[in-house]
């Protein structure tokens, strides 16, 4: 396996590095597993195209784009809302 040099903030690095250690891990090893379980946008977009087909074959629920317009908007606001934003 090759080395790649990545450029970040010293505060970006030191935080990784610590959140790491507390895991019990170096950062590289930490990054490798973040970069291996973080799912891709990809990945995400994939999962929730599958998560709406089985919801609409389970009981029938298939919201317009509009509709899901509004829930994201109102999801958005409630969370905005919960963390003080």
């Amino acid at each position: 396996m090759s080395d790649v040099n990545v450029r970040v903030p010293v505060e970006a690095k030191d935080r990784l590095a610590a959140i790491a250690a507390a895991e019990g891990l170096s950062l590289r090893a930490y990054l490798t597993r973040l970069a291996e379980t973080l799912p891709t946008p990809a990945e995400r977009a994939d999962r929730a195209e599958r998560a709406r087909t089985a919801l609409k074959q389970w009981n029938g629920y298939a919201p317009t784009a509009v509709e899901q317009q509004d829930l994201d908007a109102d999801l958005d606001r409630r969370l905005a809302q919960a963390t003080g934003r």
